[in-house]
């Protein structure tokens, strides 16, 4: 049984450039990137790092984590909260990083104060094409987000989101389903395990991927 593309290629599909194994391409220290998990981009798919996570600053001290399995299509991003503009006083213009003279006074906590936290994306996520995944987000297993979406809020595992703000739109499989499969966490199986049983994780039979496990 084949155990699948090399988890450790740049490209796993050689005849086609335009899709990369991100966690292959992305060195920030504050990223961190499952295996599986594919950007489709057919200009500047090894740009990733630069052009689609925004803002990444490290010594803030926020991290974007995408978990195994994730498919990303064109021009899909990721804002960090490096973005943040102080909002605590009158104005938020950032004064400070034009220095000569304006950096003086500044304080670093009146950033820091509105930082929302570490951005997480689950496993077996489907984010649609130039979507938009603000600061603080937590997106669950198996979720699909739409085509520019702009997500601002957290969105359930299995679950639908569209729109701006992304709304939820429906739930993929029933709840007790739902339950089953995040207990399941095919995700995790070794690749000659998810090899072995593509069948029952394509499929849409639980009782099978449960045999399966």
């Amino acid at each position: 049984m084949s155990l699948g593309p090399d988890p450790r290629a740049v490209h796993p599909v050689p005849a086609h450039q335009r899709i990369v194994f991100l966690r292959n391409v992305v060195s920030a220290p504050n990223v961190e990137i499952g295996e599986y998990t594919y950007y489709d981009d057919p200009e500047a798919a090894l740009l990733f790092g630069t052009r689609n996570i925004l803002h990444h600053y490290a010594f803030l001290g926020d991290r974007l984590v995408i978990g195994r399995f994730c498919a990303i299509a064109t021009g899909a991003r990721f804002v960090m909260n490096g973005a943040n503009h102080a909002m605590s006083g009158f104005s938020t213009f950032p004064f400070n990083i034009f220095g000569e003279g304006w950096e003086e006074g500044f304080e670093l906590g009146s950033i820091t104060a509105g930082l929302k936290g570490d951005t997480m994306v689950g496993n077996d996520v489907w984010i649609g094409a130039d979507a938009l995944i603000l600061p603080g987000v937590r997106i669950g297993d198996g979720a699909i987000v739409a085509a520019s979406s702009v997500v601002s809020r957290d969105v359930a595992p299995y679950s639908i989101v569209a729109g701006n703000p992304a709304a939820e739109r429906r739930l993929r499989f029933e709840p007790r389903v739902i339950e089953r499969l995040l207990a399941l966490r095919w995700w995790d199986w070794p690749a000659e395990k998810v090899g072995r049983n593509l069948a029952a994780i394509r499929g849409a039979d639980i009782d099978a991927l449960e045999k399966a496990a």
